[in-house]
């Protein structure tokens, strides 16, 4: 029996000897406090002799038992504010690295889009630059193709002297072009429309490689160096703008 249980028979038998008593007291007439008084008096005693009756051992066990289940109720309370307080840490930390991972990705899309941006920029700039430098470039030889000295103003000869061929040249090369495309020429053939390089194959004034490309400019390039003039001015202004531009990198190399 538990300390519980006893203690609850003792009170009640207590309870119940007052109530009898009381009981009696009234139906006898009698209403003496004195009376009342061994009433309770008697209860009391017989609560005492009740809890008398438990052998001190059993006592101490119920004691220790009592005291075990408050410990009990305490530990399992401590539990469960210790899980909830885990619980909420544990929520709040995901909630956490929730937004740090959300932040994460949002910076990674930022950065993805502004690299694909930045690339897609860049892109169409370069294509544009192309479109223009190949639409001036385009211009450009259409213009020198329109002011370009025509061969048909020099008479077909068998041969021509370094004199007549510098004559033409002077003819066909702008003023302020002249020494370095001469320069050039001096270089490459010493003005000899027929200089053939044995080693290459280059071919006339210009020593152009391979020969066969002066035909642009005439289908007798191999015997009228007006013709071979032509294309070597052609040639050195679409490649590097100019007589004296060809000459710079001449300089520079050895070769144009």
């Amino acid at each position: 029996m538990s300390r519980i249980s006893v203690r609850g028979f003792a009170v009640a038998s207590a309870t119940a000897v007052t109530t009898v008593g009381a009981v009696v007291g009234v139906a006898s007439g009698n209403t003496d406090s004195d009376s009342y008084n061994d009433l309770e008096a008697t209860a009391a005693a017989g609560d005492a002799t009740l809890l008398a009756e438990i052998p001190a051992g059993q006592q101490a066990a119920v004691q220790t038992a009592s005291l075990t289940q408050q410990a009990d109720a305490q530990a399992a309370a401590a539990d469960s504010a210790e899980q909830k307080s885990a619980e909420e840490s544990a929520r709040k930390k995901a909630a956490k690295d929730a937004i740090a991972k959300k932040a994460a990705a949002e910076k990674k899309a930022a950065a993805e889009k502004a690299e694909r941006e930045a690339k897609e920029k860049a892109e169409r700039e370069a294509k544009e630059r192309a479109e223009a430098e190949a639409k001036e470039k385009a211009s450009r030889s259409e213009t020198r193709s329109k002011t370009a000295p025509s061969t048909d103003n020099f008479a077909q000869q068998s041969s021509y002297s370094i004199a007549e061929v510098k004559s033409m040249a002077r003819q066909i090369v702008p003023g302020d072009q002249f020494q370095c495309f001469s320069n050039i020429v001096d270089h490459e053939s010493s003005w000899n429309y027929k200089a053939t390089n044995p080693s290459s194959g280059a071919y006339g004034l210009m020593q152009a490689l391979p020969a066969g490309k002066m035909s642009t400019a005439g289908a007798d390039w191999q015997t009228n160096p007006a013709t071979q003039l032509k294309w070597g001015l052609g040639y050195m202004n679409d490649r590097y703008g100019s007589p004296c531009g060809a000459w710079s990198f001449w300089q520079a190399n050895n070769w144009y």
